[in-house]
């Protein structure tokens, strides 16, 4: 497994909508463990393909360490191909996100508590789940990276001007990180 630069902020690359993924294959699976490699190195919970560049319907996540001290069901690593929200709970919560794709940037983001997915897993095989909390969390996060959004844009402009500043020092390759990254030359 390796582990790969994540695209970072201003990349045209994390600003597109992906494709679906249509067939399996050794490089798709090889794509796999070296995301979950990636994510771990850059201690995420969760990571989408345009963050490394690939512009497909493909994340991957293992928000169990967000889950140890809450009453939340551990998930493990899983992994989410052709992903799509059915439903999504009217309750709204708010909690501090990030991004690797942003480092050193987080904000507080509101969104829906709980969400119901539909995916093909690591196999190709349909699954449906409801979850809440963390994991719920973590899977819009990621759908919106596949979809070219990211949490800095539910932010207000007047927060967006606040952030201006960090994000075009992050835009800049101003910002350390501490796993390897991608400029913004990135393009899919």
């Amino acid at each position: 497994m390796s582990v790969l630069p994540i695209v970072i902020y201003d990349a045209q690359v994390l600003r597109q909508k992906s494709a679906d993924v249509t067939a399996d294959s050794q490089w798709l699976q090889t794509l796999i463990d070296d995301m979950f490699e990636t994510m771990y190195n850059g201690s995420g919970v969760g990571l989408a393909a345009p963050q490394i560049g690939e512009t497909i319907r493909l994340f991957v996540m293992d928000a169990d360490v967000m889950t140890e001290d809450t009453d939340e069901e551990d998930l493990g690593p899983l992994v989410f191909i052709n992903p799509e929200i059915t439903s999504k709970s009217d309750t709204q919560v708010t909690i501090e996100e990030g991004c690797l794709s942003i480092p050193g940037i987080r904000d507080s983001i509101n969104r829906p508590e709980s969400v119901t997915v539909k995916f093909l897993d690591r196999n190709f095989k349909p699954r449906e789940m409801t979850v809440t909390g963390w994991s719920s969390r973590v899977i819009q996060h990621e759908i919106d990276h596949l979809d070219g959004v990211l949490f800095i844009d539910y932010l207000g402009s007047f927060r967006k001007r606040l952030l201006k500043s960090k994000l075009n020092q992050v835009k800049e390759g101003l910002v350390e990180a501490e796993y390897p990254v991608a400029g913004k030359s990135v393009s899919a």
